[in-house]
């Protein structure tokens, strides 16, 4: 069976001053711009659509259970 990766996963940026978080940091700024100028319901869309690109991608069921399983936890 297949381990869901928990632990931070965005490659190394080379900044000296950011260092790992850079790539998230970037990849969350994207996503917030994606959403720039949408109502709810085609921000809903636009992240249901995401969501389905990515889950086609990583591709494996096992992986994709333990996601959701742990997206439904309440939040730390």
């Amino acid at each position: 069976m297949s381990v869901l990766n928990t632990a931070a996963n965005f490659y190394h940026s080379g900044s000296r001053l950011r260092g790992d978080f850079e790539p998230g940091d970037a990849f969350y700024e994207a996503l917030m711009q994606a959403h720039e100028g949408l109502d709810e319901s085609h921000s809903q869309l636009l992240n249901a659509r995401l969501i389905l690109l990515l889950a086609n991608h990583i591709g494996d069921l096992d992986i994709l259970k333990q996601a959701i399983e742990l997206a439904r936890l309440p939040a730390e």
